[in-house]
């Protein structure tokens, strides 16, 4: 399984959900349930988001995800 592993692959794939995130619609929900949602939608993109942003590698059958959280520097 390892050998047809594709890290980079995994890594466009969390890009490309983090993309759809922000492109999904709200639902005809309302109250709690509509806020519920809102921020269920915030946490997935925020994490699908960050490990879009990883540095994959596959090294002896270990996948290493490398996702810098420091603050940008001005």
């Amino acid at each position: 399984m390892a050998e047809q592993f594709d890290p980079a692959a995994m890594v466009q794939r969390f890009r490309e959900r983090a993309e759809a995130v922000q492109r999904r619609g709200m639902p005809p929900i309302e109250g709690p349930e509509r806020q519920q949602f809102m921020r269920q939608a915030q946490l997935d993109f925020q994490d699908y988001a960050m490990l879009g942003d990883a540095q994959a590698s596959l090294d002896d059958g270990i996948l290493t995800l490398r996702i810098d959280l420091r603050p940008k520097q001005a």
